[in-house]
């Protein structure tokens, strides 16, 4: 029995410039987000050795088109080739309307928000759970077929997204080899499943059972927002 292709790492940004010493309201915390997106990474950092030895490594590396994941890919690869692809960006976290006196800081409107999206699919007219799992299958669907040719690839993008990811190929067979958590610039790694363990083998992705990752089997973690 062998590994039937390359494996692949999904990468967590740097820490981004934004600051978070902050109480909002819901409608400040929407705005916050929103810079947060357009925002880039927190001056005077440096990706661990070990990310670009990773990358040094990578036949392929991907990353959000979102600048903090493209700086973070530039610092990873120190100059080297990498390709944007927006469908690794971040899933949104649109808070729930409460009222203005209720004020927090992002970390607890991130946490608040992920969870009304997953559990009560509060979207506010932006991408849904079902939407954004069927990105997640599409996205591992791209790995797995980069892994079957025999490549190895790194993918630099963002905390929960990642485990959304992770979570699909966990699903399908695939082992993984590293985890580092969702902390900035932690790496978690994963290896296709071995040829001749079942229908599981075949280039890294099992037929989907019906409404794959449509139900909670994706655990709803908060890596830090």
């Amino acid at each position: 029995m062998r590994a039937p292709g390359g494996v692949v790492t999904l990468v967590r940004h740097g820490e981004p410039a934004l600051s978070r010493k902050m109480r909002l309201s819901s409608a400040g915390y929407r705005q916050w987000w929103a810079t947060y997106e357009d925002g880039g990474l927190k001056p005077g950092q440096s990706p661990p050795p070990e990310l670009i030895r990773m990358a040094s490594a990578a036949d392929t590396v991907f990353c959000s088109t979102r600048p903090r994941a493209i700086e973070s890919a530039r610092a990873i690869t120190a100059g080297g080739e990498f390709q944007p692809d927006i469908i690794f960006v971040e899933a949104p976290l649109p808070p729930p309307p409460l009222p203005d006196w209720i004020r927090l800081p992002p970390r607890w409107w991130g946490v608040i928000a992920r969870v009304c999206w997953w559990l009560l699919n509060q979207h506010q007219g932006q991408e849904t759970r079902s939407e954004a799992q069927a990105r997640a299958r599409a996205a591992a669907d791209r790995l797995a077929e980069r892994s079957a040719r025999g490549e190895r690839v790194l993918v630099i993008a963002h905390g929960y997204f990642n485990l959304m990811i992770g979570s699909v190929l966990e699903r399908r067979g695939w082992r993984r080899t590293l985890d580092q958590g969702f902390r900035y610039w932690c790496a978690r790694r994963f290896e296709p499943p071995v040829v001749g363990e079942g229908s599981r083998g075949l280039a890294g992705r099992a037929a989907p059972a019906p409404n794959d990752g449509e139900g909670a089997r994706t655990p709803l973690k908060t890596p830090q927002f």
